[in-house]
């Protein structure tokens, strides 16, 4: 019975998290000016993580988990880099 509860539970978590992507896709590409398309980004490589968590929860194999792990340092390194594009104009200094 708990079995099947996680099942369940980890198909509505990963809906939920398509959906949750799925705006941030929408900020990303439709928004307004340049710091809403830095935080779509931003939401995406969230998501993203979230969802490699959950690939990883429901087979059970760590190379998910690395992956999500990867994602979040790649997304991390970047959101500093656009953060710091947007308020000086250039990255390297």
């Amino acid at each position: 019975m708990t079995a099947n509860i996680l099942y369940w539970s980890l198909i509505a978590a990963q809906a939920a998290i398509g959906i949750a992507m799925a705006l941030a896709a929408l900020r990303m590409l439709r928004g307004p000016r340049a710091q809403d398309r830095v935080l779509g980004l931003d939401a995406l490589y969230v998501t993203a993580m979230l969802l490699m968590v959950t690939f990883g929860i429901r087979t059970g194999s760590t190379a998910y988990f690395e992956a999500a792990l990867v994602i979040a340092l790649l997304g991390f390194v970047a959101t500093v880099a656009l953060a710091k594009f947007l308020m000086r104009g250039e990255v390297i200094e």
